[in-house]
């Protein structure tokens, strides 16, 4: 979900972007007033995330799944060893992508309850001569999030934060690199942001390619070749939003908690839905729940979706719903959904 304010504010901009007589998406952008742009959302999301200048802010293409290879490629290179917290889809997905490059190991998983919950790891569980420690910080299919930063000591931790970043604040400094795709807080689907500390990069494998090296990338500032110009700007927009509309990261964070906890406090109480997270895990992004009848869950997202309710049927790996409650849902969103849920309860008492 997008803003109001800024589809709107795209769509005054559509023909003509701050006089240029042109639209963001007709500029070059090898252009003086592109260059502005790419530059000013540079600055604005180093605000918004207190981004150390020792980190280089990259956007890219290819989405978040590239980096599956790009990391192992630019980090897995001194010992040629890497170590994974499995914790859902997508971490497994990135785990299964680096072994093609090297010694990489599974440390944690909890793989053995469908991901219900984060494993725990300690300094003792990574191995000493890791090139870098991986996690998938949100999992937005099986609605868990970590609630604590693994220690790795010198050993870079690595961060997928695509359904987590920009919800609320988060110390970059206890990262080696963070990166995410676009299209849950950030913008439109078609841009990559990766976080990088500078000391990290020029050590890519000799064979990785030109697009994947981050020393390559960071040295041309994000412009080896065309970026993604039009998500780059909608990114803009969006964090125009968050500061200016809605008051910052810390705000942002205080109203997205107060968003998840009208329907977790419902599904606590309720006596049909169940949350499939467990409680110490829960995502405030993405809330799974289940009736425990797959038909009674079919029913209500056939029932949902009559009612306007889009997208609330769960991931096919493990069904029931899912209501995805990123930063541009407004809480009459969840008002409105715990409202038709409590109906839906009532009829099938």
């Amino acid at each position: 979900m997008m803003a109001e304010w800024v589809l709107n504010k795209a769509a005054s901009e559509m023909l003509d972007y701050n006089g240029s007589g042109q639209s963001v998406m007709e500029m070059s952008h090898r252009s003086a007033v592109y260059d502005n742009i790419i530059k000013e959302t540079e600055a604005l999301l180093r605000k918004t995330l207190n981004i150390p200048d020792n980190y280089k802010v990259l956007f890219l293409q290819g989405g978040a799944s590239t980096q599956f290879s790009a990391i192992p490629l630019n980090f897995m290179n001194k010992n040629n060893k890497a170590d994974y917290i499995v914790s859902g889809q997508f971490s497994k997905k990135a785990f299964k992508e680096a072994q093609k490059y090297g010694d990489v190991k599974a440390i944690a998983s909890s793989e053995d309850k469908n991901f219900s919950y984060i494993p725990k790891i300690t300094r003792a569980d990574i191995r000493e001569d890791a090139d870098y420690v991986y996690i998938c910080y949100n999992n937005t299919i099986f609605g868990t999030t970590f609630n604590y930063i693994p220690d790795t000591g010198d050993i870079p931790l690595v961060a997928d934060m695509s359904s987590f970043i920009l919800s609320q604040p988060i110390d970059v400094t206890k990262f080696g690199l963070i990166f995410a795709g676009a299209q849950k807080n950030m913008g439109p689907a078609g841009l990559t942001v990766v976080i990088v500390r500078e000391d990290l990069l020029g050590n890519a494998r000799p064979d990785t390619p030109v697009m994947l090296d981050y020393k390559t990338l960071a040295d041309n500032d994000s412009m080896y070749n065309t970026p993604p110009t039009y998500s780059i700007y909608m990114h803009k927009l969006v964090l125009n939003w968050l500061n200016d509309q809605i008051g910052g990261i810390e705000k942002m964070a205080e109203i997205n908690a107060a968003k998840a906890k009208i329907l977790y406090d419902y599904l606590n109480s309720s006596k049909l839905f169940v949350a499939t997270a467990e409680k110490e895990f829960r995502s405030l992004m993405n809330v799974c729940f289940v009736t425990g009848d797959k038909e009674l869950d079919a029913e209500f997202c056939k029932k949902a979706t009559e009612n306007g309710f889009v997208n609330i049927k769960g991931h096919r790996s493990v069904g029931g719903m899912r209501a995805s409650i990123y930063n541009a849902m407004p809480t009459e969103g969840i008002e409105k959904l715990v409202e038709f849920m409590k109906e839906f309860e009532n009829e099938h008492k």
